[in-house]
């Protein structure tokens, strides 16, 4: 208490100079029109360059969840511009059949949002991490995949965390189609590039051109059909003649990668347990 005492003996003046400064100015502003006019004015600007300040930073912070969004969004627009495109080209009459068969196959599928926190794209056998895991609904062999196109498939899952194999990896094998096409191969990588794949066993008869997209054929539990894979920029014969061999510029950016959605086919589990049962019937089926 004495040292405030002693400060505000000291500064005294100072103190007098700042309140008689105070008493001026509400004095000066309140009883003149025009001085009273120019502080709401200023007052008014400055208050807004604040809150413009404060709009910018909150948008800033909320990016983040703009960019899950967005990759949902884009995730089910590829699907469904696939799914029609095929239903149109297929349709001989009724559009609403067609319309309730595609919002059917949509509705098989789950996503569970994630967030890239470690990747790789220069080793044969690259591996990325996202932030959710077993707790979150993540299985093995589920499919990964984000707003611009396919990205890998679940490897292994702990409760917070999940390793997914990319297609950049020597080991995988994704199956495939030319849109609008019908053809199927399955897509592989053979290191290098991070932004070129290749898809092989296309047959010899299909007919399709530089420039056509690839997508997920569908064929396989781990993925849906109609998932952009990338776009055709050569064709080659196979090593054996036998089929075409094609090089695609994949849609995903890996090096930019950073939300993805793991999808979750709800029919999965149905299928295995006839797949099971069918096993098992084989194994305890009479020999002739």
């Amino acid at each position: 208490m004495r040292n405030l005492l002693e400060f505000l003996a000291r500064h005294n003046h100072w103190l007098l100079f700042v309140a008689l400064e105070v008493v001026s100015a509400v004095l000066l502003f309140r009883y003149n029109t025009y001085q009273g006019s120019v502080w709401v004015s200023t007052a008014n600007a400055v208050a807004g360059k604040v809150y413009e300040w404060d709009s910018a930073v909150e948008s800033f912070f909320s990016l983040t969840r703009i960019n899950e969004d967005l990759a949902l969004r884009n995730f089910y627009l590829e699907r469904q511009v696939s799914q029609l495109s095929r239903l149109y080209g297929e349709l001989v009459g009724d559009t609403s059949a067609a319309e309730r068969a595609t919002l059917n196959l949509l509705s098989q599928y789950d996503v569970v949002r994630a967030k890239v926190v470690d990747n790789t794209l220069h080793q044969p056998y690259n591996l990325m991490t996202i932030d959710r895991g077993r707790l979150d609904g993540v299985k093995p062999d589920m499919g990964v995949a984000c707003g611009s196109g396919i990205v890998g498939i679940v490897y292994l899952v702990s409760d917070h965390y999940s390793v997914v194999m990319p297609v950049l990896n020597l080991k995988s094998r994704v199956s495939c189609t030319i849109r609008r096409r019908g053809y199927v191969g399955y897509l592989a990588w053979y290191g290098g590039d991070p932004t070129v794949a290749f898809v092989e066993d296309i047959p010899r008869h299909a007919r399709f051109r530089r420039g056509d997209w690839v997508e997920t054929s569908g064929y396989s539990s781990i993925f849906p059909a109609g998932v952009t894979v990338g776009q055709i920029m050569q064709v080659y014969n196979s090593r054996d003649g036998l089929s075409y061999r094609l090089k695609v510029r994949l849609s995903t950016d890996f090096g930019n990668l950073r939300d993805v959605l793991v999808i979750s086919d709800k029919s999965v589990a149905e299928r295995a347990r006839l797949l099971d049962a069918a096993r098992d019937s084989l194994r305890i089926a009479p020999k002739e």
